[in-house]
C-alpha cells in the first residue's frame, strides 16, 4: 500500500512539475488571477462580476452567430497564448519571483492537476457504472439529460451560460472565505431537523 501511495505521490509531483513548465510564461498572470478569484481585496468580486456582465452584454448586443463567436473566442486564445508570455514580464515587473510566489504557483499547478485527476476519475467511474450496472447508468443519464434539457428550454441559453460562468468564477472566493461551508452546514442542519421531526411523528 505504501509503495502505491509513493508511486501516486511521485506521479502527482511529476505531473505538477510538467504543468509548471508549460505554464511558466503565464506565471505572473496566473498569480494575479488567483488573487482576484480568491478575493484578496473586498472589491475583487465586484470587479469579476462587472467584467463578466460587460462581456455578456457585448455578446448579447453584437449577437454573433455560433461560428463567429467560436472563431473570435479561439482567436482571442491564440493572441493571448502568443502575447502574454512576451508581455507579462514587462507589465508585472521582474522575472525574479519570491519564494512565496513560487510556492503559490506550485500550489496552483498542483490543485489543477488534482482537479484534472478528479474529473478523469469521475469519467472512469461513469464507464464502470455502465459496465457493472447498465440499467442504473441508463436511467441516471436519461434523467440527468432530461432535466438539463428542460432547464435549457426554460432559461435563455446566453443567460444560463452567464450564470454558469459567474458561479465558476465566484466559487474560489466563496470557498476561500468559508461561505460555501457555512451555507452547506446550515442546509445539513435544516435537513437533520426535518428528519428528526419526521422520526418523532412516526413514533
Amino acid at each position: 500500500m505504501a509503495d502505491g501511495d509513493n508511486k501516486s505521490t511521485n506521479q502527482l509531483a511529476a505531473e505538477t512539475a510538467s504543468l509548471e513548465e508549460q505554464l511558466q510564461g503565464w506565471g505572473e498572470v496566473i498569480l494575479v488571477t488567483d488573487k482576484i478569484l480568491r478575493w484578496e481585496k473586498v472589491w475583487f468580486p465586484l470587479a469579476v462580476m462587472g467584467t463578466v456582465t460587460f462581456a455578456f452584454l457585448m455578446i448579447y448586443y453584437l449577437d454573433p452567430s455560433v461560428l463567429s463567436g467560436v472563431s473570435c473566442f479561439v482567436m482571442f486564445l491564440c493572441l493571448a497564448d502568443y502575447l502574454v508570455p512576451a508581455l507579462a514580464p514587462r507589465i508585472f515587473g521582474s522575472n525574479k519571483w519570491t519564494t512565496e510566489q513560487q510556492q503559490r504557483f506550485h500550489e496552483i499547478c498542483s490543485n489543477l492537476v488534482k482537479t484534472r485527476r478528479r474529473v478523469v476519475g469521475w469519467w472512469k467511474r461513469l464507464f464502470t457504472l455502465k459496465e457493472e450496472k447498465p440499467k442504473m447508468y441508463f436511467m441516471t443519464m436519461l434523467c440527468s439529460l432530461a432535466v438539463l434539457a428542460w432547464v435549457g428550454q426554460q432559461v435563455h441559453n446566453l443567460f444560463l451560460t452567464y450564470l454558469v460562468v459567474s458561479v465558476l468564477l465566484l466559487f474560489p472566493g466563496l470557498n476561500q472565505h468559508g461561505i460555501i461551508t457555512k451555507y452547506v452546514g446550515m442546509a445539513k442542519r435544516e435537513i437533520n431537523k426535518l428528519l428528526k421531526q419526521k422520526e418523532k411523528k412516526n413514533e
